[in-house]
């Protein structure tokens, strides 16, 4: 199992539509991130910055975020939650969440 954190700015005047969508994300979704092997999925708000923690229970990661990503409901959902973020200066080319190191894992 692979744990995963990111982070994303989220703009000030978006907060609230953020949080009241996500109070019940659409089922189609959240059935493509579980299909994709995406477990214990998390989104946290500090502010005006989002943490978003999974975990990957997968074997092919790259694959299975080719799947999301090709899903047309997922695709109509980041419609509407795209604008509202704002990537972090760190996010590497190709990254829109800014995936973060892990530096400890008690279990």
């Amino acid at each position: 199992m692979k744990r995963i954190g990111q982070v994303i700015g989220i703009k000030p005047e978006e907060i609230e539509e953020y949080e009241r969508i996500h109070e019940a994300i659409w089922p189609t979704v959240a059935a493509t991130l579980k299909k994709a092997n995406i477990q214990n999925y998390s989104i946290f708000r500090y502010e005006n910055l989002l943490f978003a923690y999974m975990e990957y229970t997968g074997t092919d990661y790259e694959a299975d975020m080719a799947q999301i990503a090709a899903d047309p409901e997922t695709q109509k959902w980041w419609k509407i939650t795209a604008p509202m973020q704002v990537q972090v200066p760190e996010a590497r080319d190709g990254e829109w969440w800014h995936t973060l190191h892990q530096n400890f894992y008690l279990d």
